[in-house]
């Protein structure tokens, strides 16, 4: 299985700390954001990864994460985004990289506490499709601005984006597997209302298939992303209690 580490965007949520930097160059707790989703893969298993960046800070990854050894990592490839246009494109710039492998796709300003190789185990053992990995959040106003699943007997229907109504207490987080025809699955995509190409359309395309499976998450899971205030929660987390643990 191929790894697809997703660390572009404009970070405008997190400004003005990434007026002059990637956001997932920024700091948690003792090391730079990226690293922590470069350790999550390689924990997990995988050793061949794709970081995908954009912007005119793209080359400070190369000048971090070099060629890979030092974060155990056997072959490290980049590919640049030239501007924002979703999740789905940048997983898109990624296929021949990923060939006919399966892919574990992680946004880089997701942290976690536990390793996520269960998910990449359980998925080894999936015959085809994809599966991703749920967390249970509380507070229904948060929900409104995540992707949340609607869940009947075990299975997943239908993921909603920012559901004024959200059908669950759960939300998709930023770890996503796939098989190969993800790909074609992207080329048939139509820019949302942002312009973008959605990776909730992605995972729908899977749910409509009945080739969707899901874990629920055990332990932390923080998007650094998403606000200044998540931001330093999630670095209050790592400083107290470490990530990717397990």
């Amino acid at each position: 299985m191929k790894g697809v580490l997703l660390a572009g965007g404009t970070g405008s949520r997190l400004h003005p700390l990434t007026r002059i930097t990637n956001k997932h160059l920024l700091p948690i707790f003792d090391r730079p954001m990226i690293s922590y989703g470069v350790e999550a893969m390689v924990k997990a298993g995988i050793s061949e990864i794709m970081v995908v960046t954009g912007g005119t800070h793209a080359g400070e990854f190369l000048r971090l994460l070099s060629n890979g050894d030092e974060y155990g990592v056997d072959r490290l490839s980049y590919a640049y985004q030239e501007r924002p246009g979703g999740i789905a494109e940048a997983l898109g710039l990624t296929e021949r990289f990923v060939g006919d492998d399966r892919v574990l796709v992680m946004l880089a300003d997701n942290i976690f506490g536990r390793t996520i190789r269960p998910t990449i185990e359980a998925f080894a053992t999936q015959q085809a499709g994809a599966r991703i990995v749920l967390s249970e959040v509380t507070e229904p106003s948060h929900l409104r601005h995540l992707g949340v699943p609607e869940l009947i007997d075990g299975r997943v229907v239908k993921i909603i984006e920012k559901p004024t109504e959200p059908p669950s207490n759960y939300c998709v987080t930023g770890v996503y597997c796939y098989d190969p025809t993800v790909f074609s699955v992207i080329s048939t995509l139509v820019p949302s209302g942002r312009g973008e190409l959605e990776i909730t359309d992605v995972n729908n395309h899977y749910v409509s298939a009945g080739l969707m499976r899901y874990d629920i998450l055990e332990g932390f899971w923080g998007d650094a992303g998403e606000s200044i205030d998540a931001y330093y929660e999630v670095n209050d987390f790592v400083r107290r209690h470490g990530a990717n643990l397990g």
